[in-house]
């Protein structure tokens, strides 16, 4: 056929067709011309043992500017594309080189940077052995989509990968890489397998390594991790993810596969954070039974687990100042006001902060994130609301007034309020809206008949609400109890002794 290569398999088969067929229909039947048959059997060789061509069927376009201005260039910057190439021969030579010679520039220069171009990077295949090297690293989870509670739910992924087995470990974590969610995630992982690989090699995460110095060192906090552990700490060349290439390889496959359960699953929102980790901690399970025997001869190389866990947090101290609110590492909290003039020593974990007064917690809440489109700060209405409700003009010029609204639900009803009430009704009829959202607890179905009135153009009636939606008093009856004579209590004995 015209444009085809004959295989030798091809010439084998059309004669043996041949012995019992017409040439026309044993060249048919290997998938040949009759001219290409009728060649081959006046011919005394296979395809494979013909003489290559060495000579040139067209005339080569490149041949006077190749070596005076093509490999010049390429020798200055071997990294310049055909492409970019063939543009400057069009500005120099204008209507002599077409778009269409592309492809046979692009074979011109692969050909000379294979003789004459630069070395490239070898990469080295590795044998694993059991029990020797484990792997960490995170990777952002963001271009899934997930969502928690209708909002999206920005989130990287912690990963532990054996070297040897590929058994593997997922933990979902809302802030940066810090060494809190390195130290969790990886302590989580080591008790999950039961054991501890000798070597643990990470890349250049600050949470690690100190990467502003000049010569580069284990941060104390991660040096006392690997010691208590009993791990050796390694890490790859700056830049080279492949030199991670076990844990780098299983990101994409993991990403995969939890990207394919979540198309199976028809959605991807969950309903708390907690329900999101189930599923991701399912979708690892699936993967880890597959293996599952490499995992089981692996673990009986894994050095013996510590008695205990090591810290996986990092302490600090913040002062609750009069405004109700404190800052750690960027990031505003509230607490409730008693806390006001009191120094914490607040623990920072990967997804929390814990607030201790004299030993005693005091106060824990969510950790705040640093994502680019965060205001920084971490607010609970809560703390302020009983306040507001003493000085409620406050709230229309409070500086952190716009994150103390638990839903959107209550920002659009401000909104309105604020365009067609008077100021000082606007902030009695909010702030008394917050109150009746925090103290009865009915934050979400609060949230949900807002929206109702707003979508119908009505403002929200608080009387209303509230006899809607706060708990009624039970009305008591009274009991009236009439003290009996001192009398009547001789009838009792006189009864008695006559039985």
């Amino acid at each position: 056929m015209s444009g085809t290569h004959i295989t030798d398999q091809q010439v084998h088969l059309f004669m043996n067709k041949r012995k019992h067929h017409t040439q026309e229909v044993a060249a048919a039947m290997a998938g040949m011309s009759v001219r290409t048959a009728r060649r081959i059997e006046h011919g005394d060789h296979l395809p494979s043992q013909k003489t290559p061509r060495t000579w040139r069927t067209r005339s080569d376009p490149f041949a006077d500017v190749w070596d005076s201005e093509i490999v010049p260039l390429l020798r200055l910057s071997p990294r310049l594309k055909a492409v970019t190439l063939l543009a400057k021969l069009q500005e120099a030579h204008p209507d002599r080189f077409p778009d269409s010679m592309r492809r046979t520039l692009e074979r011109r220069v692969s050909q000379w940077r294979a003789i004459e171009g630069p070395s490239k990077e070898i990469f080295f295949p590795q044998e694993h052995l059991p029990g020797v090297q484990g792997l960490s690293d995170f990777t952002d989870m963001r271009d899934l989509h997930v969502t928690v509670a209708g909002a999206p739910f920005g989130h990287r992924l912690y990963h532990f990968v054996l070297a040897f087995s590929h058994w593997e470990y997922a933990g979902v974590v809302e802030g940066g890489e810090s060494f809190e969610a390195l130290s969790t995630g990886l302590q989580n992982a080591l008790w999950q397998a039961g054991g501890c690989p000798r070597e643990h090699r990470t890349d250049s995460l600050s949470a690690a390594f100190k990467n502003l110095q000049q010569q580069e060192d284990f941060t104390a906090r991660y040096a006392a991790l690997l010691e208590h552990y009993g791990m050796t700490g390694t890490r790859n060349n700056v830049g080279l993810a492949h030199e991670n290439g076990s844990v780098e390889s299983s990101h994409r496959h993991l990403k995969d596969a939890v990207d394919q359960a979540l198309m199976l699953r028809g959605h991807r929102d969950f309903a708390d954070r907690t329900a999101y980790e189930d599923f991701v901690r399912e979708v690892v399970m699936r993967r880890n039974r597959r293996n599952a025997a490499a995992f089981n001869v692996e673990r009986e190389h894994l050095q013996d687990l510590p008695l205990r866990r090591t810290t996986d947090f990092v302490e600090e101290e913040a002062r609750v100042t009069r405004c109700g609110t404190f800052t750690v590492r960027g990031i505003l909290y509230s607490a409730p006001s008693r806390l006001i003039g009191h120094r914490l020593k607040v623990r920072i974990y990967p997804d929390r902060i814990d607030c201790y007064l004299s030993g005693a917690l005091v106060h824990s809440t969510a950790r705040g994130s640093h994502a680019a489109n965060s205001r920084r700060r971490a607010l609970d209405y809560r703390h302020f609301v009983d306040e507001l409700k003493r000085k409620p003009q406050a709230f229309k010029g409070l500086a952190f007034r716009d994150d103390l609204f638990p839903r959107e639900a209550y920002r659009r009803a401000w909104e309105q309020l604020e365009a067609r009430m008077t100021q000082r009704d606007a902030c009695k009829t909010m702030v008394g809206l917050l109150d009746l959202a925090a103290n009865h607890g009915v934050e979400v179905v609060l949230a949900a008949r807002l929206e109702d009135l707003l979508t119908a153009g009505e403002l929200p009636d608080l009387e209303q609400l509230r006899s809607e939606f706060a708990p009624r008093q039970a009305q008591c009856p009274e009991v009236v109890v009439e003290t009996p004579a001192a009398s009547l209590y001789d009838t009792l004995l006189d009864a008695e002794m006559t039985a």
